[in-house]
């Protein structure tokens, strides 16, 4: 008989693929937002707030954001399967760990449309 354990499995090739996308994302976020604050010149903070309160850098921002927590969760959850042993430990960090990844995005959206 197998002993199927059931706190996660490797995923492999949409994993990897899913670690490479969304660094590619946060990298042209960065392009973007670098390019955008030494094209505007010198910022004050109301300068900074325009700047991210447009419409599609709030865009922009949120899925940089949602890219952020799924690349994290990705290789947290990889982490967390390849050294936690014990299935009960295992599933409890999963658990801890995609609650605070949700609230982390979620509160990075209130904090976009608070703008």
């Amino acid at each position: 008989m197998v002993k199927r354990i059931v706190a996660g499995a490797h995923y492999g090739l949409k994993d990897w693929l899913v670690q490479r996308i969304t660094a590619v994302v946060m990298v042209i976020y960065t392009v973007l937002v670098t390019a955008g604050a030494l094209r505007r010149g010198p910022f004050d903070y109301d300068a900074w707030r325009a700047f991210a309160a447009q419409g599609w850098m709030r865009f922009a921002t949120l899925v940089f954001f949602i890219a952020i927590g799924y690349h994290a969760w990705v290789g947290m959850r990889d982490i967390v399967m390849d050294y936690v042993k014990s299935t009960g430990i295992r599933l409890t960090l999963h658990a801890v760990v995609s609650v605070l990844l949700v609230g982390y995005v979620g509160w990075a959206v209130q904090v976009l449309w608070r703008l």
